[in-house]
C-alpha cells in the first residue's frame, strides 16, 4: 500500500506499512483498484455524453466509488471486493451506452486502453495483487512526484465533491451538468499525458465545479430542513436512553428520528453532526435533546463511555474498541468488518434494539450549552447591523477559523489562535475543527456573537455567500475585505474546499496544522506565487501578520 491523502499520514509523507487512519494494506490495494476500474467507467461515460447518451446508474456508481475511497469510510474487504465486481459490470455498461451512441450517431467507437478494458480480477487476493500495481506511488515512478502530486490533488479534490453530491442526491437534489464534470475529471486521469500547468488548471476547475456542488447541496439541506437558525445547543446529557448520530449526513439523522419518536431514546448528535440542532426541519423533534462529545478523533473514548447505541453515518468512523463493537451501526457507504450495517431500507431496528437494551444515562447533568445555526441566511439578515459596526470600528476583522479537525500534534494551534484573537473582532467557524474552542466563551459585539458556527465543511459555500455580501456592499472583492481565513485540513473535502476558495481567487489563505503530503515543493510555491497560500506558523506571529 501507499496512501498520503489524509493529513496525519506517516511522518509527513505516507502510509505504506498499516494506515494512521486504521486501513489495512489490503483494503487501500482494493481502494486503488476501484479507483483505477472507475477511471474506466468515466472514460466510456465521458464519450458517451459527448454523444448525448447518459445512464444515471453509471454517473451515481462513479460518485459513491469516489466517496467510498474518503478517509475514515469504508475498511471492510469484503465490500470493497463486491464494489469491484459491480465496477467491472457498471464499466460494461458504459461501454455499451457509448458503443451504441457511436452507432446512433454513425460515428467509429475510439479504441480505449489502459482503465477501459484491464481485466477485473477473479479473487480477492488477485485484486490486492492489482491494486498494489496502482497506487500513488506506483504513479510516481511513472509519472514523477510533482506530477503525480498534482494528480492525487485534483483526484481527492474529487472524492470530496463527490460526498457532497452523495449527500445531495440522497435527498433528492441532483445535477446532470455536475456527474458530468466527474467523467470528464476523471476520464482525463486516466491520460498520459500531464504538464504541471494544465493539472493545476484542472484542480482550478475542479474547485469551480465543486462551488456549484456544494450549491446543491445546501439547496437540498435548506429546502428539506429549513435554513438553520440561532439555537442554544446543549452539550451535557439528559437522563434516559439514548442513540448518538456521527458522521454527516442530515436524512440518516431525519429518518431515525422519525422511527424512535415516541419510543423514549433521546438522540443525540456527535462531531458533524452537531449543525443539525439548528435546522428547523430536525430541530422540531423533541427527543432530539443535543450534542454528545465532541470531533470524530475522539470517538473512541466517547463512545466507550456513551451508555447507549451509535450510529455512524457518511465517513468519520474508526476502529471501534471491543467495548461498544456490538453497539455500533453504519449506514450508506460506512463499513467496518464486524459493525452492523444498515442497508439501503433503512430500518433502524437493530439500532433502536440496541438503545433499549443499553442502561442509558442513569443521571442528568448540569444544562450547559453553545450557540449553533450561523449559517448564510441568519449572518445576512443582519448584515446591515455588522456592516455598521464595521464603519464605526467596533468590528475590526473578520476570522474564519476552522475546517477538519484530527488527532495528529499541532492541532492546539487553532485553540490558541481563536483565544488570542482580539476582543473588537469576529470568528467564523465551520466543520469538525470548531470544537478545539466552541465551548468557550467569547462574549460578543453589541449583540453580535463573536463566535459564529456557520456549520458543517460543506457550509464554506455559506461562509463564502457571507463574505461575497459583506464584499458587495463595501463595494471591493473577497481579498479587499477586513477577513483573515486560517483553515486547518484533514481529509479530501477540505481539499475540495480549498481548491474552491483558490478558484474564487481568495488570497493569503493560512493552512495548517501541516501543509499535504502530496502537494510538493515546487506545486506549493506556484500557489504561493498565485495566492500567497502560507503554511501557519505560531498563532502570535500569525496575528501579528494580520493586524499588522
Amino acid at each position: 500500500m501507499f496512501c498520503y491523502q489524509c493529513e496525519q499520514t506517516a511522518k509527513g509523507t505516507g502510509c505504506t506499512a498499516f494506515g494512521v487512519c486504521g486501513k489495512s494494506p489490503e483494503v487501500a490495494d482494493l481502494q486503488d483498484l476501484l479507483l483505477h476500474a472507475t477511471k474506466g467507467i468515466s472514460m466510456y461515460a465521458h464519450r458517451a455524453r459527448q454523444l448525448g447518451a447518459i445512464d444515471k446508474n453509471v454517473d451515481v456508481f462513479v460518485v459513491e466509488s469516489l466517496f467510498t475511497t474518503i478517509t475514515n469510510v469504508n475498511f471492510d474487504e469484503a465490500r470493497m471486493e463486491r464494489l469491484i465486481r459491480k465496477a467491472g459490470e457498471v464499466r460494461g455498461s458504459a461501454r455499451a451506452l457509448y458503443e451504441d451512441a457511436c452507432s446512433k450517431a454513425g460515428k467509429t467507437p475510439e479504441t480505449l486502453g489502459g482503465p477501459a478494458v484491464f481485466p477485473i480480477p477473479a479473487t480477492r487476493a488477485e485484486m490486492i495483487d492489482e491494486g498494489g500495481k496502482v497506487t500513488p506511488e506506483a504513479w510516481s515512478e511513472k509519472y514523477g512526484e510533482v506530477v503525480q502530486g498534482l494528480r492525487d490533488l485534483l483526484l481527492l479534490g474529487l472524492k470530496g465533491s463527490a460526498a457532497y453530491a452523495d449527500h445531495a442526491r440522497v435527498l433528492g437534489y441532483e445535477k446532470d451538468d455536475i456527474y458530468g464534470f466527474f467523467h470528464e475529471k476523471m476520464d482525463y486521469l486516466a491520460g498520459e499525458r500531464f504538464t504541471v500547468d494544465d493539472l493545476v488548471g484542472q484542480a482550478m476547475d475542479a474547485g469551480k465545479w465543486n462551488v456549484s456542488v456544494m450549491e446543491l447541496l445546501d439547496r437540498a439541506n435548506t429546502s428539506v430542513y429549513g435554513h438553520p437558525e440561532p439555537t442554544k445547543a446543549r452539550v451535557t446529557p439528559i437522563k434516559g436512553k439514548c442513540i448518538v448520530v456521527s458522521g454527516h449526513d442530515l436524512r440518516d439523522l431525519d429518518l431515525l428520528l422519525q422511527q424512535t419518536e415516541g419510543k423514549g431514546i433521546n438522540i443525540y448528535t456527535h462531531g458533524e453532526m452537531l449543525p443539525c440542532l439548528a435546522y428547523p426541519g430536525l430541530k422540531k423533534y423533541k427527543h432530539l435533546v443535543g450534542n454528545y462529545g465532541s470531533a470524530w478523533q475522539n470517538q473512541r473514548e466517547e463512545f466507550d463511555k456513551f451508555p447507549g447505541a451509535v450510529l455512524m453515518t457518511t465517513n468519520c468512523i474508526q476502529k471501534p474498541k471491543d467495548s461498544y463493537m456490538g453497539r455500533i451501526f453504519t449506514s450508506g457507504l460506512v463499513a467496518w468488518p464486524g459493525a452492523t450495517h444498515i442497508d439501503e431500507k433503512k430500518d433502524f431496528t437493530p439500532v433502536i434494539e440496541a438503545a433499549l437494551a443499553a442502561p442509558g444515562f442513569t443521571e442528568e447533568e448540569p444544562a450547559h450549552y453553545i450557540n449553533v445555526g450561523f449559517a448564510r441566511n441568519t449572518v445576512m439578515s443582519v448584515a446591515g447591523k455588522v456592516i455598521d459596526l464595521v464603519k464605526a470600528g467596533k468590528i475590526r476583522h473578520f476570522f474564519l477559523v476552522g475546517g477538519c479537525d484530527g488527532a495528529k500534534p499541532g492541532r492546539s494551534y487553532y485553540t490558541d489562535f481563536a483565544t488570542s484573537v482580539p476582543k473588537d473582532c469576529v470568528i467564523l467557524t465551520l466543520a469538525c475543527g470548531k470544537f478545539r474552542f466552541n465551548k468557550l466563551e467569547f462574549g460578543d459585539i453589541e449583540g453580535i456573537p463573536r463566535l459564529l458556527d456557520a456549520g458543517q465543511c460543506n457550509d464554506a459555500y455559506s461562509a463564502v455567500r457571507i463574505a461575497m455580501a459583506l464584499a458587495e456592499a463595501f463595494k471591493t472583492d473577497i481579498n479587499g475585505l477586513p477577513l483573515s481565513l486560517v483553515l486547518s485540513w484533514y481529509e479530501q473535502k477540505a481539499v475540495c474546499i480549498l481548491l474552491s476558495l483558490l478558484h474564487l481567487g481568495v488570497k493569503n489563505m493560512k493552512l495548517g496544522p501541516s501543509l499535504p503530503a502530496f502537494v510538493k515543493g515546487p506545486v506549493f510555491k506556484v500557489l504561493q506565487e498565485k495566492f500567497n497560500l502560507q503554511a501557519v506558523t505560531t498563532p502570535e506571529q500569525d496575528l501579528k501578520e494580520i493586524l499588522g
